[in-house]
């Protein structure tokens, strides 16, 4: 299993612009919680890592994964999309066997 996480430019570039306006570290957090309509939902906040955390850096903003959600999240990447309907993260998960249509709960 690639255990290894990826923001992309796109999210790298807006979890600066929140921190910045919050005064917080650029450092984005991914958990994943029961719930949602597939099963599982992704949960984003502003955080520091900790000692167990995945951590990997793009353009200097860092995702941060626990290791409990990292086992259903591992090799995803996490974007962030502009669009019609509104802008929001997205998560490439390839674990995901089933998602919701707004992209923030997911299936194993």
């Amino acid at each position: 299993m690639d255990s290894t996480m990826q923001l992309s430019p796109a999210a790298a570039k807006r979890v600066a612009m929140i921190a910045r306006k919050q005064g917080k570290p650029a450092v984005l957090r991914l958990s994943v919680e029961g719930g949602g309509c597939s099963g599982f939902q992704y949960k984003f906040d502003l955080d520091e890592p900790d000692g167990e955390d995945s951590v990997s850096e793009t353009d200097g903003v860092r995702l941060v994964v626990d290791p409990v959600s990292l086992d259903l999240v591992a090799g995803s990447v996490v974007d962030f999309v502009e669009s019609l309907g509104g802008a929001a993260f997205r998560v490439e998960n390839p674990n995901a066997a089933a998602g919701c249509g707004c992209g923030s709960s997911f299936g194993i």
